[in-house]
């Protein structure tokens, strides 16, 4: 009997240590749970609320609704009006509101998401008040895509799930080499870039397009994506053998899905003028009504106005020998004076003045006289190749990316982002 006494108390001193431990091992691990945060906030402090601005809905209306008083509305408008304009919230923008966690639940913080990565952060639970842009954590990924041009590239782009900005993208590197009007079916290419995702999945945007291939008419024409000069990390892009893209002159004013229905012609003779010879000093880029304008090289405008045939047009001068005009525009985006970067939109596409179709016509002017930009004959300035000194590092930085393109992969013993460090170091 008193062994069988012996051996119940020492299993209830055992499961009274076990127990003890367990509960020691339970609160330890508590002890080691990481407290989430969000937008820089411990999000446990706070009664967290997610909404979406409504039509016809303010800032101010929005904080009154979470108990937050007009006095107070209106110092935090006037004090953060520099970085973050109340005024100027969309409707359909989402956002957050930290409250308290008390029974009232008053809106301490406001998070305006102006897209998946940025977000405004308003900050007044102290009485110091504050607004600053918060970026949210990004994962790059890159992606290799191979298309064939069936009617254009925009519905190629389009087909392959990707978005207008990329198609864009893709046609400033080749404005300067290809005419997407000419794409004919049949004509491929390949692009090397990189996608943005904000918690893994989310997708928000996407990167530079690092290297590509466009094979038109039984030629392969290659774009990389180089930095020559380390002091003004301009990027650029170049072929396989280290020639720039870029010229000085993009060559049409409309970035695609255009076609040209007339040629500069000293000796046209059209019905719209009773078959008179009347030579056409420009070339016409017809395309639909509002199509964007832009400027084929940087400059200052020099005319900005509607003047009879002409229409709405806006005329560049670029330097003391270049200038170019663009005609019959729906509408002007520049004034007279204004500096405007090449490629930037400076109309739209209308029928103002005498014109049988919605189209641009596009004149060029070479030390004064009006002359045909697409004729060979017309020679145009290029842009700086480069260095001799840099060809090797050139040669060596696209290797492996040529590789890609030709493989869709890069090869085992070299990566770029090696080679950059080492361009970098030198």
């Amino acid at each position: 009997m008193k062994k069988l006494y012996s051996i119940f108390i020492i299993l209830i001193v055992f499961s009274f240590c076990t127990s003890k431990g367990d509960k020691t091992k339970v609160e330890t691990v508590k002890k080691n749970v990481k407290p989430i945060y969000k937008f820089g906030y411990k999000i446990k402090d706070y009664k967290i609320i997610l909404d979406t601005i409504k039509s016809g809905e303010s800032f101010g209306e929005i904080m009154d609704r979470h108990h937050v008083a007009y006095p107070k509305i209106n110092q935090i408008a006037s004090t953060i009006k520099d970085t973050f304009d109340v005024r100027r919230v969309r409707a359909g923008k989402p956002y957050v509101i930290l409250a308290s966690k008390d029974s009232l639940e008053q809106a301490k913080v406001f998070i305006y998401k102006n897209n998946k990565i940025n977000a405004t952060v308003v900050d007044f639970k102290d009485s110091i008040i504050n607004a600053y842009t918060y970026l949210q954590p990004t994962k790059k990924v890159e992606r290799i895509v191979a298309g064939k041009i069936y009617s254009n590239l925009s519905n190629t782009m389009d087909s392959l799930g990707l978005s207008a900005k990329l198609t864009w993208a893709v046609a400033d590197i080749y404005a300067w080499t290809l005419d997407f009007y000419k794409l004919q079916k049949g004509d491929s290419f390949k692009l090397v870039f990189e996608e943005k995702f904000v918690n893994d999945s989310v997708f928000a945007g996407y990167e530079n397009v690092k290297s590509a291939i466009f094979k038109h008419n039984n030629q392969e024409f290659y774009a990389f994506r180089f930095v020559s000069d380390s002091t003004t990390n301009i990027a650029e892009y170049y072929d396989e053998n280290g020639n720039m893209l870029r010229s000085q002159f993009l060559k049409s004013p409309i970035k695609f899905q255009y076609r040209i229905s007339s040629r500069y012609n000293l000796n046209r003779r059209i019905a719209y003028y009773g078959y008179k010879r009347k030579p056409h000093f420009g070339t016409d880029f017809a395309a639909n009504i509002g199509t964007p304008i832009i400027a084929t090289a940087s400059g200052v405008v020099s005319e900005s106005t509607r003047r009879g045939g002409n229409g709405n047009f806006v005329k560049i001068k670029h330097n003391g020998t270049y200038s170019t005009q663009y005609l019959h525009m729906k509408k002007r985006k520049v004034k007279k004076g204004e500096y405007v970067k090449q490629g930037q939109v400076i109309g739209t596409v209308g029928m103002t003045g005498n014109t049988g179709g919605p189209h641009v016509c596009y004149r060029f002017w070479k030390n004064g006289r009006q002359v045909d930009p697409l004729s060979p004959k017309t020679k145009l300035p290029e842009a700086e190749p480069l260095k001799k000194s840099i060809i090797p590092q050139f040669l060596e930085y696209i290797a492996p990316l040529k590789y890609q393109l030709d493989y869709n992969q890069l090869p085992a013993a070299k990566k770029p982002n090696q080679i950059s460090q080492e361009i970098a170091k030198n």
